[in-house]
């Protein structure tokens, strides 16, 4: 065991109520007593139970490092006993991202969604974990980008030494399954080369250079869990999480939320299979409806004491963010007024594992050469 602290999210879509919109009560009272049997044992020092969407969301404090067997399991089994519940309540969809029988060690590439991040606490830690419902993990991209590399957004990266020399970008293939570590700003124009391509290059992970961090302790990790590569079909969007520390030698709170103002477009919303709006919103109103959305994220802040984290700040429940969720709904409206045109709905390459390959084949013997 290490004296680290480890922050470990873990999601999970494990039945909606109703359709896909959000989670039920009964669902996040027994995520809470099972992870209060967890923290007795000392597998966890503190937890929080949250929701963005249909996504029942585990943020654990703990001592036990990334990818820990004792936390990952505790995880599967909340999701096993939920899914269970969501079943006897008939919930939609329930147990849709618990795509493999049995736990293994590992809850990685077995459905559910995972940020973690493993740290020497500063004088003082406050973190964000972010949420987000009815989209991809790359629509973390821009955000990520504007963070720790955009000068317009983070004012830090000109007039604070500390990240003035910037950070390294651990950017995955999701499709090759590779990855890349790029620095900023050196490598910018070839990272926006990669990243704008959201729906194959995923920014991963983010690095501290030399100065008042250790540089091998990434101070942002996002999900990357793609569901249709682990399941061979569509069974329902990734719902990425993020975990990014703040202060003292990393964007300040308000540099990291600052991205979310601007309703960036993103791809998910109803059925996976379009693009819209990403809504910044307070917890109580991360109930998607409206065609299943529009898509939505939700950050929790913290300010965590020896892997405590205390209680947590809805920091999208904030007026200044009114007019962000107006543009969104603008933009809504806007995408909706398409259909089933393009660029509402997701290009073919994005739609492989819908409807859209059975319609072709249906189709096959009826075309002819032009």
């Amino acid at each position: 065991m290490t004296e680290k602290t480890t922050i470990s999210v873990i999601k999970a879509d494990v039945g909606g109520w109703p359709g896909h919109s959000n989670v039920h009560p009964r669902l996040k009272e027994e995520a809470k007593k099972m992870l209060t049997e967890g923290l007795k044992k000392g597998t966890i020092i503190d937890f929080c139970v949250a929701h963005c969407g249909d996504d029942l969301e585990l943020i654990m404090g703990h001592k036990n490092g990334i990818d820990s067997e004792k936390v990952h399991s505790l995880a599967w089994s909340v999701f096993e006993r939920t899914t269970e519940i969501a079943k006897e309540l008939k919930l939609y969809g329930a147990g849709q991202d618990m795509l493999k029988d049995a736990f293994s060690g590992n809850i990685r590439g077995m459905g559910p969604g995972i940020a973690e991040l493993e740290f020497t606490e500063r004088k003082s830690e406050p973190f964000v974990v972010f949420m987000m419902d009815k989209t991809e993990p790359g629509a973390f991209n821009l955000p990520m980008y504007r963070i720790f590399a955009d000068p317009f957004n983070t004012a830090g990266l000109i007039i604070d030494p500390n990240i003035h020399d910037g950070f390294v970008f651990e950017i995955w293939d999701i499709f090759e399954h590779k990855k890349v570590l790029m620095s900023c700003p050196e490598e910018m124009y070839d990272i926006l080369a990669l990243i704008g391509a959201k729906s194959r290059f995923v920014i991963k992970r983010v690095w501290p250079k030399e100065g008042k961090l250790p540089v091998d302790e990434a101070v942002a990790s996002v999900s990357t869990e793609k569901l249709f590569q682990i399941a061979g079909e569509y069974v329902g969007k990734d719902d990425p999480v993020a975990v990014v520390r703040a202060q003292s030698g990393l964007p300040a709170l308000g540099e990291i939320l600052e991205p979310f103002a601007f309703p960036h477009l993103v791809s998910g919303w109803m059925r996976g299979s379009h693009n819209g709006p990403l809504m910044p919103v307070a917890q109580k109103n991360a109930t998607c409806t409206r065609f299943d959305g529009p898509p939505r994220v939700v950050a929790l802040g913290f300010q965590i004491n020896d892997a405590k984290l205390g209680e947590p700040v809805d920091l999208f429940d904030d007026v200044a963010f009114d007019h962000a969720r107006k543009k969104a709904q603008e933009i809504a409206d806007y995408m909706r007024r398409h259909g089933p045109f393009e660029p509402h709905r997701l290009p073919l390459a994005d739609m492989e594992y819908t409807t859209l390959p059975k319609v072709l084949k249906k189709l096959e013997k009826r075309f002819e050469v032009v």
